[in-house]
């Protein structure tokens, strides 16, 4: 619902009275900002609306810091191995180091995450005290109140897998008390709570951009993923996978088409289970797609979007992954041979052959490369796009990138840089519940189940009406895909679950949190930065993945100082 997004100028002048987790003092709150409402303004229905539509704006992000946007592009998938920071080592350096494994807690962008969701949380915590004090009708009350604590839930789950020990407070904590609440990593049933109250209060149809009772469940079953709970995530997944309703009625499927969902003309579709609503009707940068104004191909002039900065580039090994062989992933990793687009180093006058083997053609949806055409902008040109290969490879992002011929439609346009897309961002998509699903049933052994919802993603990805097309009609590349016909042993299931995870949802800000909750973390990223190191010298060598550490971020050194480190303690290793 755009509307949403179109009045966050109006709540984020409203809601200056909250205290953002431990920063504001009581004497700040004695006096109203100018432009701030009162208590009677805001104890009424409308007032709480508005409250809450000040909480969906915040998982956007608030302080206009990139990391705070709901994608991760750095601490999802960049530190997952799926992309570089990509441009060149001067621009944005504060990246520089945690793409490396090397990120301190005086990181500014991780306190601005750490800040974006506390406040958050706050908002949601503000919805919930006014509403106990204001007659409300008991439906719209338990519908006001499902929809805060999911989005509090979400808030909280964001912080407890990016910092794992976190503080926890409810509307019921005193502004007083919340600097002295230490941070545990036992807050999972708090977070569980609140998606139960969510599904079980929330409808199904809640209007479009709204949160509703199936992202309750969804999250529900995600959040039981995180610790292992395969039975229990599996009865949520169930029940979302039979009876789960998009907030504006439509049944969850898989598009026809993998890259519609991708493309702001066809928002609200049947695949988004969570999303970020995106508008430019108001002309701040900030309803829209801010977090990813820098994640464009660089330098592209008139004829190709952004024309900005070239970060976020896809890795060398992820490109290589889409390899295939009898139409399936290469699951012994012998995908990493020379780069696939087989133009690194090669200057972008040169003669250029395309890289005959066969791939899925998912890859050509996700990563950007050269000789392929790129969204309705022409073929991709290779270096005239890239601000220093080198440094970065030659690979551009293409998932959430707006298509030729959207420019000031589904673009926002008024700022230094076109490349502020409106499409929603999906903080989950049907997918990924499919595939979350086939996880918890190989783990209680149903791999036929596991089998079925793997292929059931991998058929559509099969589509070959859909694959990207030269002008003549012709397929871009030689894209070969097949479904799996028997997974032989529980093993070999949870690898290619795994696998297609990757595959699926690359670039979409999950490879990290799923490597961690799967325990191969290290293993995983060390040998991606030993491949990826023999190509992007300058970038990756000598760096390591320290088990036991960088599984989870420093907590940010500002939040110790102002609550004290007898309050808050750091992760282990930093």
């Amino acid at each position: 619902m755009k509307s949403i997004s179109k009045i966050k100028k109006f709540t984020g002048i409203a809601l200056g009275v909250l205290m953002l987790g431990v920063s504001c003092s009581d004497e700040f709150l004695e006096v109203a900002p100018t432009g701030s409402l009162g208590d009677a303004q805001l104890q009424t229905v409308d007032g709480i609306e508005g409250l809450l539509i000040g909480t969906y704006a915040a998982v956007n992000g608030v302080f206009g810091n990139r990391f705070e946007g709901p994608n991760h592009w750095v601490t999802g998938s960049i530190m997952g191995g799926e992309a570089n920071k990509g441009t060149d080592a001067g621009d944005y350096s504060s990246i520089n180091p945690v793409q490396r494994y090397e990120a301190d807690p005086t990181q500014g962008d991780l306190n601005n995450l750490w800040r974006g969701r506390y406040e958050g949380v706050s908002r949601a915590n503000k919805v919930l005290a006014t509403l106990a004090i204001t007659e409300v009708p008991e439906a719209t009350a338990n519908r006001i109140a499902g929809e805060a604590r999911l989005l509090r839930g979400h808030f909280y789950f964001d912080l407890k897998k990016h910092f794992n020990s976190i503080p926890y407070f409810d509307e019921t904590a005193l502004a007083t008390d919340i600097p002295l609440i230490p941070n545990t990593p036992d807050v999972w049933d708090k977070i569980e709570a609140d998606f139960q109250f969510a599904y079980d209060n929330l409808p199904g149809d809640n209007g479009a951009g709204r949160v509703n009772k199936w992202a309750a469940a969804a999250y529900m079953g995600k959040a039981k993923l995180f610790q292992q709970k395969w039975a229990e995530a599996k009865t949520w997944f169930d029940d979302v996978i039979a009876n789960g309703t998009t907030s504006n009625g439509l049944k969850y499927a898989l598009l026809d088409d993998y890259s519609a969902m991708f493309n702001a003309v066809n928002d609200n579709h049947a695949e988004a289970v969570m999303d970020v609503e995106s508008s430019n009707e108001t002309g701040s940068t900030q309803n829209a797609n801010y977090f990813d104004d820098l994640n464009y191909p660089y330098n592209t002039g008139p004829d190709g979007p952004g024309n900005c900065c070239g970060f976020f580039q896809p890795s060398f090994e992820l490109a290589n992954s889409f390899r295939t062989s009898g139409g399936l992933p290469l699951l012994d990793g012998s995908y990493n041979q020379d780069p696939l687009a087989n133009d690194y180093g090669v200057e972008t006058s040169d003669p250029f052959t395309l890289d005959a083997g066969p791939v899925d053609p998912r890859l050509d949806h996700s990563v950007g490369r050269r000789g392929i055409p790129y969204l309705g902008w022409g073929p991709h040109p290779g270096k005239a796009w890239i601000r220093s290969q080198p440094y970065a490879g030659p690979y551009s992002p293409k998932k959430y990138v707006y298509r030729a011929g959207q420019d000031n439609t589904f673009t926002d346009g008024s700022s230094w840089t076109r490349g502020y897309a409106t499409m929603n961002y999906m903080i989950m998509r049907y997918a990924d519940v499919l595939l979350m699903a086939a996880e918890a049933e190989v783990e209680l052994g149903n791999l036929d189940q596991a089998l079925d919802y793997v292929n059931q993603v991998r058929r559509r990805a099969a589509n070959a009406e859909f694959w990207v097309k030269n002008d003549d009609g012709s397929d871009a590349a030689n894209y070969e895909i097949a479904e799996y016909t028997a997974f032989p042993s529980q093993e070999f299931a949870r690898q290619a679950v795994r696998f297609e995870r990757k595959l699926e949802l690359s670039g979409e800000g999950h490879r990290f949190f799923d490597l961690v909750r799967w325990g191969v973390a290290a293993e995983e990223l060390n040998a991606y930065l030993a491949y990826e190191s023999t190509l992007l010298v300058t970038k990756f060598g000598g760096a390591s993945f320290t088990a036991g550490k960088n599984e989870y971020y420093p907590i940010p050194q500002a939040q110790i100082d102002i609550q004290g480190s007898d309050v808050l303690s750091q992760n282990p290793g930093y």
